[in-house]
């Protein structure tokens, strides 16, 4: 056991390090630029298509859900223990200046979930019976054609597999975790997660949704009051605390209080590393539950996927990387969920502060838990075919280790976890680099149709190398 676990902490310290960072970015950067920066150049027309549309009530085209509900699926498996502990540790690990390229990432990872999210969209197809179904193995075999179907079968099963980790055992782990603060045993914790997640879970991506849409806007403002409380109250220290992010970028923090010190290539290190794994950019998860939604053309419903890392990393990261900052928590030496509960705590008092964090991270937990079900039981799905057997089988493997995660220590399924995560986003960086030709002919086919004013946009026909139907 102790050799295995040696095994997997060097291939995560590997999949984790310079390389992965080094591909995440370097992907990132090349989208972005073939794409002539279109998180930057269309930034107003996001907020157009997305929150301006649904206002507005305009919804058209074939697909299961609203866009609206498929973003708040994507962000209740995006938004969680990352944004509250994961921050903490990069800012631990890396200090203040980890936040700026924290920063670099979610602005490259905006165009990266672009991509994701368009492709999901164009290759799409109906399961028999069930849901649309989308996402990296669906637009690498009918993208890339017969002859790489083997890379979206890698992408399956990793993706399956990592569901019962990072999404599920994880994230039960850390439910209990936190109501421990409250004196409720993990059994008991278990047992409640596993009948609420099961109530969600059996009814499919239609009842996830409807959960989703209300969970996550309302996890996302209740921390966000508590956040910009705290801000707002030390709101003369913001200046100087963006000053110290972004001199921390390029030059040595020095160590201070409880703070060890962290060269640059810590602060680069731990903050794009961090950054990634809260916004899943490149990780190929989201577009799954994104390729559920109505739309009339792939580039409207990617514009969600953009607002998706804006509002995870943009808002909710920098929110909590202020608080820990302007209240001198980094200082402390702590890190993880309980450097953020300390800079909550500073105004809100130890009581109120660890409230507010720790039922945040249950509800973030629980949304990841059911959105990643269905990201692990599609991926199922496509490795095995006959849709709807093989999805209630897997609802009802998934059920039991979510009381299992609530009462063991999972460090090993963390670390199995974590080395999933980065094999399953080796396959979608590949497809994205592939196949980034074909989201451009999208976007000047959109951004065409629209300067000529109309109303409805018809997708460019871009071949299909495999069958229309599921499984191709």
């Amino acid at each position: 056991m102790e050799n295995l676990m040696e095994f997997i902490n060097k291939l995560n310290a590997y999949l984790w390090g310079p390389p992965m960072i080094v591909a995440f970015i370097g992907v990132g950067l090349f989208l972005a630029i073939l794409s002539r920066f279109i998180q930057l150049r269309r930034f107003i027309r996001m907020w157009r298509e997305t929150f301006v549309r649904t206002f507005r009530g305009e919804s058209a085209g074939e697909g299961d859900i609203s866009p609206f509900q498929a973003v708040n699926v994507a962000l209740g498996g995006t938004v969680g223990v990352g944004n509250i502990a994961g921050v903490a540790t990069a800012i631990a690990m890396g200090g203040p200046g980890a936040i700026f390229w924290m920063w670099v990432s979610g602005v490259l990872g905006m165009g990266t979930k672009f991509f994701e999210v368009a492709l999901g969209i164009q290759y799409r197809a109906r399961e028999p019976g069930g849901p649309m179904i989308g996402g990296p193995m669906m637009y690498i075999s009918r993208g890339l054609g017969p002859s790489w179907r083997w890379l979206a079968f890698v992408f399956a099963l990793f993706g399956a597999l990592t569901a019962f980790g990072i999404g599920n055992m994880v994230q039960s782990n850390s439910v209990a975790e936190g109501l421990s603060y409250f004196h409720i045993p993990p059994w008991i914790t278990g047992v409640g997660l596993l009948f609420f997640v099961g109530l969600v879970t059996i009814g499919g991506i239609q009842r996830i949704a409807h959960v989703a849409m209300f969970c996550v806007p309302f996890m996302c403002i209740l921390y966000m009051l508590g956040a910009l409380a705290i801000i707002m109250w030390n709101i003369t220290s913001v200046p100087s605390v963006l000053t110290m992010i972004v001199q921390g970028a390029f030059q040595p923090t020095a160590a201070i209080g409880g703070f060890a010190g962290a060269t640059i290539m810590q602060a680069i290190r731990y903050g794009i590393a961090r950054g990634t794994f809260s916004n899943e950019a490149g990780l190929g998860s989201a577009p799954i539950a994104h390729a559920t939604a109505r739309t009339d053309h792939p580039v409207r419903q990617a514009f969600w996927g953009m607002m998706e890392v804006f509002i995870d990393t943009i808002i909710i990261c920098t929110a909590t990387a202020l608080v820990i900052i302007i209240t001198g928590a980094w200082r402390s030496g702590e890190t993880g969920a309980s450097l953020t509960i300390h800079g909550f705590s500073s105004l809100l008092g130890m009581k109120a502060g660890s409230a507010v964090v720790t039922f945040c991270m249950v509800l973030t937990a629980y949304d990841t838990n059911i959105a990643w079900c269905f990201y692990g039981e599609t991926c199922a799905a496509y490795l095995l075919g006959h849709g709807r057997i093989v999805r209630y089988v897997y609802r009802f493997l998934w059920l039991p280790l979510v009381l299992v995660g609530a009462v063991i220590k999972p460090e090993m399924v963390w670390g199995i976890a974590d080395a999933l995560v980065g094999l399953m986003a080796i396959p979608n960086l590949i497809a994205l680099v592939v196949l980034a030709p074909v989201v451009v002919r999208l976007i000047r086919n959109f951004e065409g149709v629209f300067s000529s004013s109309q109303n409805r946009i018809e997708s460019q026909e871009i071949p299909v190398r495999g069958n229309s139907s599921f499984p191709d």
